[in-house]
Parts: structure tokens; sequence; C-alpha cells
């Protein structure tokens, strides 16, 4: 019978989940090292649920942890010990990563295992005869190259994570070196974490290295860690990311950093079509269709330069038909970068069979302890829906539920005290729903930008906040993503996009720089108490939580600190006027 220890935070279960008591001193430390092999499901105030998964075991082993290190770890901090079954299983999870490889002999491809039963069992699944599978000795299977991605999707969907060691094409050889100046376009000098990033994906250019997921929080430098991969392969890169100022930002990054210059870099958006060593496009591009169901009209960029890299900028919104391209092109460098490897549609597996497996993760709390990104302080704010609107959203049907606690109006007040509670501070306000971000615009004065405005327009608005001519910026979801807002210290979340956690986490990295003074920022997230909307905001916390961010939940009408939130949001003092002036002067008419 296993010894009970009070002391220790955690209770591992027989189903693979572990119980972690949130309060327990040692579980800032306890949380970091959870993170690496196991999700975060629940976290309710007490007691955090945890659970491991193949998936969550294989990209641990993938980053180079073994059965050995997880077990040990579970040992140290639980109650009751680990059950042996659950042991067991952790060995198995771990043990298959690697059990089958593939490697390259000629024109053909192998899936080789020294497990021989491993071999039997793959030959007796139908599924992979499609793929024109043949045994060809005792520990070995050969097929087609074609089928390397496909093959590969397959495999993990039958508990086998292939380790790929085929190799991939040298691509258009494209010089890239590190810029070393003075002036405006400066030497810079990668961080330690960014350096180790870099050689855990590219490990020395072994056939080991190549392929696979960095994982880092928003304001880590990610685009940075990405130039620093293309310095190292120097070949044509084309990039993908998620908006059209995602490419502008990744083409002044590049320029600033490297010594490429203007006529190498390319543009592929809606507006303009450069194919150039290194090209940048979106998502967005590349599924256009004229149709519903006609081709693909610019997915043939893939194949208009011999690429040698490819990256993926925010990896875990790749949308389906660049995965099905991706799968066509196992034989080329592929670095995914994002913050968080949750996806809503529950596609992870297609990530780490595609894309590749999670290389490297630096926790979110560390980089804060570091002062690399701000100490920031996560507050939701529970308002009351007046009591018509009460009323409403009882009598409504459950998707209207969910818009009518959205749109709560006493959010508005609430937004605006906050406004002022923070006044002279670099704020952004953050909404799904348009009508209700152009209520806020018009009672705040602020501008408002959404996706239907004019890039430009978007641009110059972004450039006026960014040089500090405008204070307060109203934006809807287009800028969840990929938006270099460095100087932003507060965001106030009105509505958001469900229980969305990648959602929270990226809103959360829009002010993330480090700050001048005190390095701190302030994440307010507004929600409907007693409502749907309250449960979604559960859920959407979860991310945050698991990465050490503790949520102070309070009342706006109960909690005297906030008391002022409620009281004063009457009282216009003339702030919204004064921003007002200043977004005119700044952006113009």
């Amino acid at each position: 019978m296993a010894v009970y220890r009070k002391d220790k935070p955690l209770i591992v279960q027989h189903d693979f989940c572990i119980l972690a008591e949130a309060r327990h001193p040692e579980m800032e430390k306890v949380r970091a090292g959870l993170a690496a092999f196991a999700e975060l499901v629940k976290s309710p105030d007490n007691i955090h649920t945890y659970r491991m998964s193949s998936l969550s075991l294989w990209n641990a082993a993938a980053s180079g942890m073994t059965s050995e290190e997880v077990v040990a770890f579970l040992e140290e901090h639980a109650k009751f010990g680990v059950p042996a079954a659950v042991k067991q299983d952790i060995v198995r999870y771990i043990e298959r990563y690697g059990l089958v490889r593939l490697e390259r002999l000629g024109d053909e491809l192998l899936l080789i295992s020294d497990d021989l039963q491993v071999i039997k069992e793959m030959v007796s699944f139908k599924s992979l005869r499609s793929y024109g599978v043949v045994q060809t000795d005792a520990r070995t299977l050969r097929f087609s190259p074609q089928y390397r991605g496909l093959l590969k999707q397959e495999l993990i969907k039958l508990g086998f994570p292939v380790e790929d060691l085929a190799g991939y094409s040298q691509g258009e050889a494209l010089p890239i070196r590190l810029r070393a100046g003075a002036g405006e376009q400066a030497s810079f000098e990668l961080r330690d974490y960014q350096r180790t990033a870099v050689d855990s994906f590219y490990r020395e250019g072994s056939l080991q290295g190549g392929s696979g997921v960095l994982v880092l929080p928003c304001g880590a430098g990610k685009t940075v860690i990405g130039i620093a991969a293309m310095g190292k392969l120097s070949c044509a890169t084309l990039i993908l990311t998620t908006n059209s100022t995602s490419v502008k930002q990744w083409k002044r990054e590049i320029l600033s950093k490297t010594d490429l210059t203007e006529d190498m870099v390319g543009e592929y958006t809606g507006t303009v079509k450069e194919v150039r060593p290194v090209t940048i496009a979106t998502y967005q591009i590349l599924t256009y269709r004229k149709s519903k169901n006609g081709p693909f009209v610019h997915i043939d960029l893939f194949n208009k330069r011999d690429w040698g890299l490819i990256v993926y900028d925010e990896v875990h919104l790749l949308p389906a038909p660049v995965f099905r391209m991706t799968a066509d092109i196992q034989a080329t460098r592929r670095l995914g970068l994002t913050a968080t490897l949750i996806r809503e549609d529950g596609r992870e597996e297609d990530v780490f069979s595609l894309v590749g497996p999670k290389r490297y993760e630096m926790p979110w709390k560390t980089l804060e302890t570091q002062g690399w990104i701000a100490s920031v302080a996560c507050i939701e704010l529970r308002v009351p829906l007046p009591p018509q609107e009460m009323e409403s959203y009882r009598m409504a049907g459950e998707r209207e539920r969910i818009r009518i606690a959205s749109d709560n109006s006493a959010k508005l007040k609430v937004a605006e005290a906050l406004l002022r509670r923070h006044r002279g501070e670099q704020i952004l306000l953050i909404g799904q729903y348009l009508d209700q971000l152009e209520e806020l615009a018009r009672r705040t004065g602020a501008p408002m930008i959404s996706g239907e405005m004019a890039h430009e327009k978007r641009e110059a608005l972004y450039k006026a906040f960014r040089c500090g001519e405008l204070s307060v910026l109203i934006v809807s979801k287009v800028a969840n993503f990929a938006v270099d807002l460095p100087d932003a210290a507060v965001a106030i979340q009105i509505s958001g996009s469900f229980g969305s956690r990648q959602e929270e986490a990226q809103r959360l990295g829009r002010i993330l720089r480090p700050k001048s003074g005190d390095n701190k920022a302030y994440f307010y997230s507004l929600v409907s108490s007693d409502t749907k909307e309250q449960e979604f905001a559960m859920n959407r916390q979860l991310f945050l939580i698991e990465q050490g961010y503790s949520y102070r939940s309070l009342d706006t009408q109960a909690d005297p600190e906030y008391a002022d939130l409620i009281i004063a949001a009457g009282d216009h003092s003339g702030a919204a006027a004064d921003k007002s002036e200043r977004c005119r002067e700044a952006v113009g008419p």
C-alpha cells in the first residue's frame, strides 16, 4: 500500500488524471513540470485537474523527456505514489515515440522497427495497404515517398508516432546573415532561450532536426527565432502567417535583422503577389477560392520556388487545405511557431505528424520571472445583466443567450470606468461583436479596428498607437494574432468567442512585451455573472492557469476595490473627449 504524504500536492489517479492542490506552496514549481507532459482540463479554485494523453507524452518524448523523468517527477510530488499501471502506461507511450522510424533508401522510403511484433502489427492494418506498403524483411516496410505525410497521419491514429529520419531537400540556396551594423539597423543578440529554441529545431543539421514546433509566449520573440532558423539553413523560405499586418511585421523584422535586401523579400497577399527568395504569405490567400467547391487559386505557391524551409506562424491556426498541402511536401523542412499547441478543432495530432512534434517549450512564468515579458495581473470582472436584459436572457434560446450575455450593456460602463482608472497608459479594448465595439467607440471617442477597415488605415492606427500618439485602441478579433503593439499595458476583453483557450492566450499576448518601470500589465475580462458566459470564461482561463497565471474573479457590485467601476461609470469626466481629440490628431479624418 502506498505511503500517504500529506505535504505533497498531487494525487495521480488510475485514469491518467492528476489532481493538484492549487494553493499548495510548491504548486508554482510543480505546475511548470506538469505542463511538459500533461494538459490542464479543469481549474476550480482549490483542485486543478490535469490529464496525460498519448499525444502529450509523445510531445514530451520528442522534446527530449524520458519516461524515467516523468515517473520520477510524479513520484516526487504525489501524496499516494503513482499507480503501477500508470507507470507502465507512461513507459509504454513514451517508448512508442521512435519505435517506428522513417528512413530513406534511394528513391524509396522505409518504415523500420527493431520490434518485429510492431512490423507484424502494421502489416495487418488494412488502412496502410492503400499507401503501397510492402514488407521487405522482418523489420522493414517499403512505400512510395509521395505518401510520406499521409502515412504518418494514418500511423499516429493507429498509435504509432513515427520518428521521421528521411531527411530533407536542401532547397534553393540563399545566404542569410544576421545583421551586424550600427545605427537604426544595429546588430542584435539572441537571448539564451531563443538560441536554445533554434538549436532544438536545427539539431546541428542532423536528420533528427528540420521539422517541429517551438512553443513560446507572445512577446518572447518568435519572429526573431524564425529569422535565426532561416540564418542557420540559408535557403529560400516561405513564411505563412495570419494576416497582412503580420506579413508587414515579418518583412520589417527580416530587413532590420538580416542582410537581405528589399528586392529579396516578397509579400503574397490579397493585394500584392510577389514570389521572391523569401516570400511571406497569409493563410487566407492560400485558402482562397472563387466558389465553395472551386480549386484553391493560390495553393501552388508551395511549388513556385524550391523552398528549403516553410515557417508556419501561429501553427495552431493552420487551416485544413494547408494541412493537405503540407502532407505533400514532407521533404521540405518545416518550422511551426505558436504560443499554444491547443487547437479548437482538435487537430493537434495532425500538427504533430505533418509539421512536426514539439521540439521546445518555454513556460510563460519563467520568462516573466526573468523579466523578458511583463508581469500580468489577470482580473475577471463579473458584471450583472441589467434587469430587462436578464429577463430577455431567461426567455432566449441557447445561442441567443450567449449573445445577450456578451452584449451586456453594463459592460460598457465598466469599460469606461477602467479607462479612467488606467488613464495615461496604453490600453486595448478587445471584443467579438462589431456593433458592441462600435458603440464603445462612439461612447469613448477611441478609434476602432475591424477586418472591414482598409489595410492602410489599420496600419496607420497601429503605428499611431505604437508611437504613443494614441493611448486607446478598440480592436476586434482581427488583432488577436501577430500584431506588434509593444507598449500596450492594459487589455480589456469585453467579449470573446465562446470558450476559446487559444484566443485567451493570444489576447493576453498583446500586452506581454516588457514595460519600462515596474514591468507590469493588466488583463481584464468582463463577464456577465450568472450566465453561460461565466461558464465559458472558466474554460478560457484554463490555458493561462496552466501557465501559472492566477485569475482574480471579482464582482463589480460586491468587491470594495472595484466598486468604482459601477459607481463611477456615469461620471463622464472628459477623459473620452480628450482621447477622441488625440485620436483625430494622430490618425486624421
